[in-house]
């Protein structure tokens, strides 16, 4: 269902002037933009212009007046392992991956299983910007505005079974493609693996992105499907999303497996909880003006969405479940 919110306050007021005329011109030229993966248009995916509705969310719980950290930078300045372990390295390598045609599977306790060709796979539902602070797990955070599909709304139509109590999600393997999931120094065990508890995938602020800035994905930034998940540290969004799998026990995760005493299945931001080499009090949001002017600030419970999911973990000891 698509969510519609209202607002005293224009979207120029809130964005930056050239990013709020992106958005127009995404609106009005969506049937040959977003989503065109590749040589093909909207027009080409079964996706009508008119179910490509969606409006600018301005409620507490979408949306945020801090200032967006600008395109450029949020495009440039990525974790993306698989395309080299460099900040600049996703945006330098990962062009030569191709994101269309694009498969997901979506295993286990489903009644609706399959192999689903992207466009169908979203064909169903409207999209929805959502303006939402990310969180590095390395201390550095950004403002992004996101459009996508909440994740609630895409798993429902799988109907879910009673022994579903989490979401697994995969990324794509693609050696050739990604360069550094052929690095012999590398620490992963590739595939990239993330997970879910049922109650997280199915929260109103969970999404599954396809566009960012009003225009579809970059590679770099994870196209053409990424998981976002605002509380939690960023590499719980886990990108270029080939397989849903639900399922009754806890998945093991990537940097869980890796790193099990660093990187905890939940990484919900947490400024009382430090990573074991750096503190998580404070967060340097970027841009950054220099070296000396890093534009620290006090990172906030849940990275500021306590309201909307403290809730979800009710007397759960978050030092030891991190």
């Amino acid at each position: 269902m698509l969510i519609k919110m209202t607002s005293d306050l224009p979207s120029s007021e809130i964005t930056p002037e050239h990013i709020y005329h992106d958005r127009r011109r995404f609106m009005q030229v969506a049937g040959t933009s977003l989503l065109a993966y590749s040589a093909g248009s909207l027009a080409d995916t079964t996706l009508p212009v008119t179910d490509l509705t969606y409006s600018p969310v301005k409620t507490p719980a979408f949306t945020t007046n801090e200032t967006l950290t600008p395109r450029e930078d949020a495009s440039n300045y990525n974790n993306f392992y698989e395309f080299g372990v460099d900040k600049e390295d996703p945006a330098k390598n990962a062009g030569a991956l191709s994101v269309s045609p694009w498969s997901i599977a979506v295993e286990g306790d489903v009644a609706k299983p399959g192999i689903y060709h992207l466009e169908d796979f979203l064909k169903p539902h409207h999209l929805e910007e959502r303006i939402y602070r990310l969180r590095c797990v390395e201390a550095w955070s950004m403002v992004i505005p996101w459009v996508g599909i909440p994740l609630v709304d895409i798993l429902k139509r799988f109907d879910p079974g009673s022994k579903a109590k989490f979401v697994y999600f995969e990324t794509l393997h693609d050696p050739k493609h990604m360069i550094g999931q052929r690095s012999a120094f590398s620490a992963v065990d590739w595939p990239y693996r993330e997970g879910l508890r049922m109650d997280e995938a199915l929260h109103p602020l969970t999404i599954l992105a396809v566009g960012i800035y009003g225009k579809t994905l970059p590679n770099q930034n994870g196209a053409p499907l990424r998981l976002v998940v605002p509380w939690k540290y960023g590499f719980k969004s886990i990108k270029s999303i080939v397989k849903i799998r639900l399922q009754e026990t806890q998945p093991k995760t990537t940097w869980e497996l890796s790193a099990p005493k660093e990187y905890g299945f939940y990484a919900n931001v947490n400024p009382e909880v430090d990573h074991p080499r750096w503190t998580q009090k404070y967060e340097r949001r970027l841009p950054s003006a220099s070296l000396f002017k890093p534009n620290r600030i006090e990172t906030r419970m849940f990275n500021g969405y306590a309201d909307q999911v403290a809730h979800l973990y009710k007397g759960m000891d978050l030092h030891r479940y991190f």
